[in-house]
């Protein structure tokens, strides 16, 4: 790159140096204007390959290559990382079934408004925690009853008081085997927890009353679907069967979701069914059903 400016001021000196002897032109002989003529020429035509050499030479010198490049991204989708939901319900079930104590069975048969009578207090939920494609739902229920009811003939106790304790634990983990942003499909393995208490209590009150309970846990299989059918709107169909200690036990559900701003509005039916029989003389095989109303709220 230095050789073009070096040559340039060597043949510009000597063009000077000539161009200063011109004044003694007529001292010298009547060739000596034809040799500077000559010269001249010569100097402007190595000055000219000179300049055509330079810019050959900075054509064919290849751009420096970039010293750090950068690997390409990847995007980030907004399914991956943690994600978690609450989602507050509703269950407006019935029941009918077979219940028993003792030796002794009898059917039972109650509407939401039988249930809905005698019910003191009510928690029921479901939380979904999920990491990636790896889902970590879980349900909860517990109900409280109670009914007081006169004796005949009244001899010992005017009145007996009942209080009954239901609670269902359902935790489950799977895998989100089909995820297509429209729909999404869980395969899911867990187990459902199973606690009925019921007290008696006479009054006048007799000692603390009588107490018995039953408790019993089955392992379940299920799946859970969800399909968008409009940016605003989406279904839901899970389920559930198993068994253990009962003999069977399963549920199914279906809803229909609106997504509003921060939260979605569902609402649906489940069905809900148990045969308990163990060797002792407890009986409950009862079939649970009815409306279920909801919201899902995305906490993170």
């Amino acid at each position: 790159m230095r050789v073009f400016p070096r040559f340039l001021l060597a043949s510009l000196l000597m063009f000077s140096v000539q161009i200063l002897l011109l004044p003694n032109a007529s001292a010298q002989s009547p060739d000596t204007p034809t040799i500077l003529a000559g010269s001249i020429s010569l100097e402007h035509s190595a000055l000219a390959a000179a300049m055509a050499s330079s810019a050959e030479s900075s054509a064919a010198m290849p751009e420096p290559a970039d010293p750090t490049p950068q690997a390409p991204s990847s995007p980030v989708s907004p399914n991956d990382g943690w994600h978690l939901a609450v989602s507050p319900y509703i269950w407006f079930a019935g029941m009918h079934g077979n219940v028993g104590a003792l030796g002794r069975e009898a059917s039972a048969h109650a509407s939401f408004g039988d249930v809905f009578k005698y019910l003191n207090f009510g928690l029921m939920g479901a939380v979904e925690a999920r990491y990636n494609r790896i889902v970590i739902p879980v349900d909860f229920m517990w109900m409280k009853l109670s009914d007081d009811r006169a004796t005949p003939f009244g001899f010992v106790a005017t009145s007996v008081k009942v209080k009954v304790n239901e609670d269902i634990l359902t935790p489950k983990i799977g895998y989100r085997v089909i995820d297509t942003g429209k729909l999404t499909v869980d395969g899911l393995v867990g187990f459902r927890y199973w606690h009925l208490g019921n007290t008696l209590t006479s009054q006048p009150q007799i000692a603390n009353g009588f107490y018995a309970s039953a408790n019993w846990v089955d392992m379940l299989g299920g799946a859970k679907i969800q399909a968008a059918l409009s940016p605003k709107v989406v279904v839901t169909i899970l389920g559930d069967a198993g068994g253990g200690q009962a003999n069977t036990d399963y549920q199914i559900a279906g809803l229909l979701g609106y997504k509003l701003k921060k939260a979605i509005l569902q609402a649906g039916w489940r069905y809900m069914y148990v045969n308990y029989r163990p060797s002792s003389t407890f009986v409950y095989q009862t079939a649970m059903s009815g409306l279920i109303l909801g919201v899902t709220i995305p906490l993170k």
